[in-house]
């Protein structure tokens, strides 16, 4: 499954993202992340999961974490 990830802080790494989701679901396995820049205002990335990420999209979706409130949701692949 899929893992989208927005209102990111804009310059957060992909390295910073994954520790963040790794904190909270260490058994889950990130095997691809693409950036979604849009306009810059509100950067996201989509995380490619083998299993569900349910668990962290209830975790993480509505959190503050470097200065902005987390968007997050699964979707389908």
């Amino acid at each position: 499954m899929k893992l989208w990830i927005g209102n990111l802080s804009p310059g957060t790494s992909d390295d910073e993202i994954l520790e963040l989701v790794k904190k909270y679901a260490p058994d889950g396995e990130c095997t691809s992340i693409e950036r979604v820049d849009g306009d810059g205002s509100r950067p996201a990335a989509m995380l490619e999961y083998a299993g569900s990420v349910d668990a962290i999209v209830t975790r993480l979706n509505g959190m503050f974490w470097k200065e902005r409130r987390l968007v997050v949701h699964a979707m389908a692949r």
